[in-house]
Formats: structure tokens, C-alpha cells, sequence
């Protein structure tokens, strides 16, 4: 077990696992940030229209089983903030966590799902769908963190910026994310490049949460 400390109101016993998932959620966000900004200045190895693009089939089939890998420690700072007991009781907390959890699920599904077209162009066979999949399951973990946020804010253990970071995550989804990733293909890896931040930040609270 571990007790709150700075930062948070009252002090309170977490599980231990908590800590440690934050630390993975942190670690996570952090190199999913910087597999984005990567993406972003990549020359580009294929034409713009191919749907791997800026890699080639491999390289997008390597990236997309890391995606995966990746957003399963998302998966894990989400987990964690369930039961890091900084959320006022009631249906925002449980509805909030069980979505945005539900979302990271799907989303890193998706991302196995993806190498199927990686021969595809954009658009191209295939692509519909796999723009309904990311579409429904980045929206349903924006909407799921904006819920929790709400708890965490009425909640009062975390103060300061632990106390909005929740909230600015799942409003981050759609404004500004959601207009940038129907834009330029750099504009959207930036957009995405600082949600990943956003995550870090959490598992940063997370993980330190005794101090």
C-alpha cells in the first residue's frame, strides 16, 4: 500500500499496483509522444495516398504491433485511476473509467486491425471501417475521461494540476484532436503527439502519488 501525499486531499491508502501501473502509463504516453513527433518529420517512404504512409507495408506493420503494445499501458493508467480512490463515489466515476477503458480497449484492437490495409490506399478498401473503429473508440475514451475528470474534480484528493489533468485529457479528444486529425497528416501526429503527453502527466500522478 502507499498514502497520498502532496498534491492530494485527504491522505488516504492506495494499492501498490496503482503506482506501478501509473509509472507504465507514464512510460507509455512518453513513447507514444515520441513515436509521433517520429511519424511527423519520417521522410516519407511511400506516396501520401497509401494508407501506411509515411512507412512502408513492414515498417507499418512493425509500428501498428507497437501501437498496440503501447496503448495497453494507457489501458493500464486508466485501470489504475479507477481505483486510485481520487474520484468522488457515483455514476461519473464508474461510468467514466468502465468507457474511456472500454475505448483504449477497442482503440488498441484497432491498431492490430489496421495492418490489414496496409497495402490499401487512402481511401481505399477497407479504410471506412477502419476510420469508424478509431473514430467510435477515441471518442468513446474522451467522452469515458471526461466523466472521470468530473469525479476526480469533485472528489478533491488531487489538487492543483493532478486535479484537471483527467478533465484535459478527455476534453483534449475533441477540441483540439478531433479537427486536427481531419487535417494535414503532421498537424494530426502533433495533435496526438500531446494527448500522449496528457496521458504521461497522468501516470506521473499516478505513480507519485505519495509524494
Amino acid at each position: 500500500m502507499t498514502r497520498v501525499g502532496t498534491g492530494t486531499l485527504p491522505a488516504t491508502s492506495i494499492p501498490l499496483w496503482v503506482s506501478r501501473a501509473g509509472a507504465v502509463c507514464m512510460s507509455a504516453g512518453i513513447l507514444g509522444a515520441t513515436s509521433g513527433i517520429l511519424l511527423a518529420v519520417y521522410p516519407g517512404q511511400v506516396p501520401e495516398e497509401m494508407f501506411s504512409y509515411p512507412l512502408t507495408a513492414d515498417g507499418f506493420t512493425v509500428i501498428q504491433v507497437w501501437f498496440f503494445v503501447q496503448h495497453l499501458g494507457l489501458l493500464a493508467g486508466i485501470a489504475a485511476l479507477a481505483r486510485a480512490q481520487n474520484m468522488a463515489p457515483g455514476r461519473s466515476a464508474r461510468w467514466g473509467t468502465g468507457l474511456a477503458a472500454a475505448g483504449m480497449a477497442m482503440l488498441a484492437v484497432t491498431e492490430l486491425i489496421a495492418i490489414t490495409a496496409r497495402d490499401s490506399t487512402y481511401p481505399g478498401d477497407g479504410t471506412g471501417l477502419l476510420d469508424a473503429l478509431y473514430g467510435v473508440s477515441t471518442i468513446a475514451v474522451g467522452v469515458g475521461l471526461v466523466l472521470a475528470g468530473i469525479a476526480v474534480r469533485r472528489g478533491g484528493r488531487w489538487t492543483g494540476w493532478r486535479g484537471l489533468v483527467v478533465l484535459v485529457a478527455g476534453i483534449f479528444v475533441f477540441v483540439p484532436m478531433l479537427p486536427a486529425l481531419m487535417g494535414p497528416f503532421v498537424l494530426a501526429r502533433l495533435a496526438i503527439t500531446a494527448w500522449m503527453l496528457l496521458f504521461a502527466a497522468l501516470g506521473y500522478a499516478l505513480w507519485r502519488a505519495d509524494t
